[in-house]
């Protein structure tokens, strides 16, 4: 609930066109409901985005245009390691999925 206001706080303060979340969840279904979340509403209606449409830019960690844009270094001290235990192409394309159906901005 905390992170739903903190996102919505941001979209506020600086524009939702100018706000990216990314994600860097271990499974596709929550990829899925995170980004649905900050993108269409909090879909359990529980949290402060329930019936907030922010249409933000949603990708996950091992998208393309995120790994593109990552420090070689950074991404081989920090991320390289769950490359080989997660589903990369299974999570992007999860959240890749939310943001072609509710984001209202890209990269």
């Amino acid at each position: 609930m905390q992170n739903q206001q903190r996102v919505k706080d941001c979209a506020e303060k600086y524009g939702a066109e100018n706000c990216v979340v990314i994600f860097g969840s271990s499974d596709a279904e929550g990829a899925e409901i995170y980004a649905e979340t900050v993108t269409n509403g909090d879909p359990t209606f529980a949290g402060p985005l329930a019936g907030v449409p922010l249409g933000l830019a949603v990708y996950d960690i091992f998208d393309e245009e995120i790994r593109a844009e990552a420090d070689p270094k950074a991404w081989e001290e920090q991320i390289s390691m769950m490359e080989m235990v997660l589903d990369p192409e299974a999570l992007a394309a999860a959240v890749k999925g939310i943001r072609d159906q509710y984001s209202q901005y890209k990269l």
